[in-house]
């Protein structure tokens, strides 16, 4: 029995470092959006590196989180690429729109949409997550939880703010 225990222990102890050694390539999310023509064309891409990923390594829930986790950096570099350019935009408009004293802006308003969704995101992640009550599943669903929300704000943003 201290044998099968010990056992486990080192599998479980070499998961995370497994993970972290993962084979992820951005490659089949970055060629869908470059052929995406619009926001649900964009949609469908997302998951597509991290389900690549999880083919490469195999679906231990270590694995499945590290994956989605790798694809949700990506589009959060998106996303906040995105954001500063709607910042920027909504700065412009601002500037140039002639608002009369104590009416809200662009920018302040966009400010406080995104704070609002950061909160958003993460309340829904760990009401997802807390599905599991603890259990291994959490990872992956808070990851995937995490990526899909994460790549629908990112194009919500980079199309304009209208999601189309």
């Amino acid at each position: 029995m201290i044998r099968l225990t010990c056992a486990l222990a080192a599998l479980c102890l070499a998961a995370p470092a497994a993970a972290q050694d993962l084979a992820f390539d951005p490659a089949p999310l970055t060629a869908c959006l470059a052929a995406a023509e619009d926001g649900p064309a964009m949609r469908a891409c997302v998951g597509r590196a991290a389900d690549a990923c999880l083919a490469a390594n195999g679906y231990a829930t270590v694995v499945e989180s590290a994956c989605r986790s790798r694809e949700a950096d990506l589009w959060d570099d998106r996303l906040n690429t995105a954001y500063r350019a709607a910042r920027d935009r909504a700065e412009a408009f601002d500037r140039d729109s002639g608002l009369p004293a104590g009416a809200p802006t662009r920018a302040g308003t966009l400010r406080d949409m995104q704070r609002a969704w950061i909160a958003f995101r993460d309340t829904t992640c760990a009401y997802e997550a807390a599905g599991w009550g603890g259990g291994t599943g959490a990872g992956p669903a808070r990851a995937g939880c995490h990526l899909r929300l994460t790549a629908e704000q990112a194009i919500y943003l980079e199309t304009g703010g209208d999601g189309a």
